[in-house]
């Protein structure tokens, strides 16, 4: 009877190491995932050279896109930080848009390429950010950066969006982390 439980309650688990034919392949698929969740969750990011002239908080920005910044997934991770900061945004071509918008956030980033851990293809990371903030005249409100830390080693391969969401902050609150 216990053995019969036992089964039964083997039966109704989803592993699949139990039900596989090839137990120590799920083992180094699970091994593959759990090491690209880590790494993608997991940067010594802080936020440097943060300049804040004490405006009031800024609810709009239009970002003017930068052609010059081909990181993929940048605009995305400036645009949901912001929000998380609570300020909605617009994203403009260089010159264009420029009566629509009150602030606008300009960025620079520096992108290097490499082979992450368990990968085989080149990919492009961020290195290096500086955003600002501007009222449509060109006055500076804030500015801060981020550069990732010598000898970085796995924390290399974060999400961008983990390296920037502290630069992000200290643009808007003043605040570094």
């Amino acid at each position: 009877m216990l053995a019969l439980l036992a089964v039964a309650a083997l039966g109704g688990l989803g592993g699949c190491s139990v039900l596989s034919p090839i137990p120590a392949w799920e083992l180094v698929k699970s091994a593959g995932t759990a090491t690209s969740t880590a790494l993608a969750t997991t940067a010594p990011a802080k936020a440097s050279n943060t300049v804040h002239h004490g405006d009031a908080p800024v609810r709009v920005v239009c970002i003017e896109f930068n052609r010059n910044a081909p990181l993929e997934d940048l605009v995305p991770a400036l645009q949901a930080e912001l929000k998380g900061q609570g300020v909605d945004s617009r994203v403009y071509e260089p010159g264009t848009g420029l009566q629509q918008c009150g602030v606008w956030l300009r960025y620079v980033a520096t992108i290097e390429w490499g082979v992450p851990p368990m990968a085989s293809n080149y990919r492009a990371n961020l290195s290096a950010a500086a955003l600002s903030l501007h009222r449509a005249d060109g006055t500076l409100l804030s500015s801060s950066s981020y550069v990732a830390e010598e000898n970085f080693g796995l924390a290399r391969w974060a999400g961008t969006r983990n390296k920037i969401a502290p630069v992000v902050k200290a643009l808007i609150t003043g605040f570094q982390s």
